[in-house]
């Protein structure tokens, strides 16, 4: 929660102009009914229209000034609001920006949306309802209270036995509704993770006719959030009729009280009249600090799920006192290197040891959930290793500024990602100030050259979201362009080449290894075609290392990768 409140600092000016302004307009309510008063009890009973003029004079000066403090008031509430809204967003997108791959999991994606729109919403509207309108009701209450028992303390118990019945009421329902609204984040959170899911998965559930199916998921999810939805206003339905009949049983005491006193002489007409408008003050002061109650339970469970983010500790941080690397360029080393999931007793990686060098490189291939996948997300330090040492030019990548470890590496990962924007826009996602030269070389290494000046607009051709405008192998292609061109000492390639076909993947190997000649290659293939060339492969089975060598090493004694390779080549293709 103190993450939160520091992003209120910035707008400490804007806070303190609500204050005044607000202490303003409480004054100018609370004289209103005084001067009322004293219109009735001696204006009109003396029927002296110049005094009843001067004091209706000040009333009207009175109003146009709370109606100036009321306008100021909104005017800094929304601006503050709006402001503290964008600071706590931005807060958030930086924060989930420094999440390793392992805090993101732990929240997850739709979670994650959920916090950065609605949850900061619901923070912002409680902020701005708060100050514009909340804020001020303490002071009227007070105020009122004091005012009131000043003009005749004989009906305080009146007062404050109304007071205590609608706090009674308050706390009630406020104490129902809260559980409702956590549950109501949690369940939105269900509803966006079905959606996203819906819409990811959409040519899948056409292809498989699960639209249904589908269909069924979201009408459970989106019911269980109405539903909640529906029980909390249902309780909160309560609120107002329970407040305006406590409201008007108390006006309805007061005059019955007071108009005995009236007749009896102990009491002015005025003076029960100012009594009657603080009550409704104390009333409608009371009825807007109840709007706390609408908004507080979503506004807390929302300020809690932010400050789960904001306040995680990252699994993966940069160290205090970066190393300098000692060793060549382009050099990668496992010693020993263990990993599993979270909490999981289930090792994905076990005792992996290997070197990758410059010039050379080294292919990872195994069955699937092998851990080839996990074994690449080790360098850039996407995940930390749970036991052993990474070594990227002979030092620790837990030593590395994560930026700085990341500059050395061009990655392209499994699942191609391309963003919108135009072709030279996404090829440049590695290396901002690369020129045309240097993107056109990219491309042409990628073996996208071709197909992009097919495009209408050549390298300025329109990438839609997702890159739902091209092909997975032109995904591919422009992901490893994007790698290409950044030039990097280290290139992970994670099954890049597999939606090629194989005079395109040829084609492509030869022209990165001219392209790559001085950097370390590591690429995750299935196909073995791929990776016979390599100087180093490594075969990987149930997270263990099986074999290590060349394609001609392991044909002779691995007999894992002898099984893929028969499972792919002809007798003749492997002799």
């Amino acid at each position: 929660m103190k993450r939160i409140l520091k992003e209120l600092k910035p707008f400490g000016g804007s806070i303190a102009m609500i204050l005044i302004f607000t202490v303003c307009n409480v004054a100018a309510e609370l004289g209103m009914p005084s001067l009322m008063s004293r219109i009735i009890d001696v204006g009109i009973v003396n029927r002296d229209s110049g005094y009843i003029l001067a004091q209706g004079g000040m009333m009207l000066l009175l109003a146009v000034f709370g109606f100036a403090a009321t306008a100021a008031t909104g005017y800094f509430s929304a601006r503050m609001s709006s402001g503290f809204g964008r600071n706590l967003r931005s807060a958030l997108f930086h924060k989930v920006e420094s999440f390793s791959l392992a805090d993101v999991d732990r929240f997850g994606n739709s979670s994650l949306i959920t916090r950065a729109t609605n949850d900061v919403t619901q923070l912002q509207n409680f902020v701005m309802m708060f100050f514009r309108v909340v804020l001020m009701s303490p002071f009227m209450m007070i105020g009122s209270v004091f005012m009131a028992l000043s003009s005749n303390g004989r009906l305080s118990g009146i007062i404050l036995a109304a007071m205590l019945l609608l706090i009674l009421l308050v706390t009630a329902i406020a104490k129902t509704v809260m559980p409702l609204t956590q549950a109501m984040q949690t369940r939105l959170d269900s509803l966006n993770r079905v959606l996203r899911e819906k819409l990811n998965g959409l040519r899948v559930i056409r292809a498989f006719n699960t639209d249904e199916h589908e269909r069924r998921r979201f009408d459970k999810a989106n019911r269980s959030l109405s539903e909640t939805s529906l029980k909390m206003q249902r309780i909160m339905t309560l609120l107002m009729p329970g407040m305006m009949l406590l409201l008007n049983a108390t006006t309805i005491v007061i005059l019955w009280v007071g108009s005995g006193w009236v007749a009896a002489q102990e009491l002015q007409v005025g003076d029960l009249v100012a009594v009657l408008q603080y009550v409704m003050h104390i009333m409608m002061s009371l009825m807007m600090m109840s709007m706390v109650v609408v908004m507080l339970p979503r506004a807390s469970t929302s300020a809690q799920r932010i400050s789960e983010v904001l306040e995680h500790e990252n699994s993966i941080c940069d160290p205090h006192k970066p190393a300098e690397p000692t060793g060549r360029k382009g050099v990668v080393e496992f010693q020993d290197v263990s990993f599993s999931y979270g909490d999981s007793d289930d090792a994905v990686l076990e005792k992996i040891s290997f070197t990758a060098r410059p010039g050379q490189t080294t292919a990872i291939i195994g069955s699937t959930g092998s851990g080839k996948t996990t074994l690449l997300n080790l360098i850039p330090r996407f995940y930390e290793a749970s036991s052993g040492r990474v070594l990227v030019d002979g030092v620790d990548v837990r030593q590395y500024r994560q930026e700085e470890l990341r500059e050395k590496i061009g990655y392209v990962p499994q699942k191609a990602v391309l963003f919108s924007g135009t072709i030279a826009e996404n090829i440049r996602f590695g290396c901002e100030g690369a020129d045309d030269a240097e993107v056109e070389k990219a491309a042409e290494v990628a073996q996208a050259l071709e197909f992009i000046r097919e495009k209408g607009e050549g390298f300025q051709s329109h990438i839609a979201q997702g890159g739902a405008n091209v092909s997975g192998g032109q995904k591919q292609r422009l992901s490893i362009a994007r790698a290409v061109v950044k030039r990097p000492e280290i290139y992970l390639f994670d099954d890049s080449f597999s939606a090629l076909d194989f005079k395109t993947d040829a084609e492509l190997r030869s022209a990165l290894a001219r392209e790559t000649g001085d950097a370390a290659v590591i690429l995750v293939a299935q196909r073995v075609s791929t990776i016979m060339n390599a100087e180093q492969i490594l075969v990987l089975e149930a997270g263990r290392m099986v074999g290590r060598g060349t394609h001609k090493e392991l044909l002779e004694n691995c007999d894992v990768y002898r099984e893929i390779v028969r499972s792919q080549l002809s007798e003749n293709e492997i002799a």
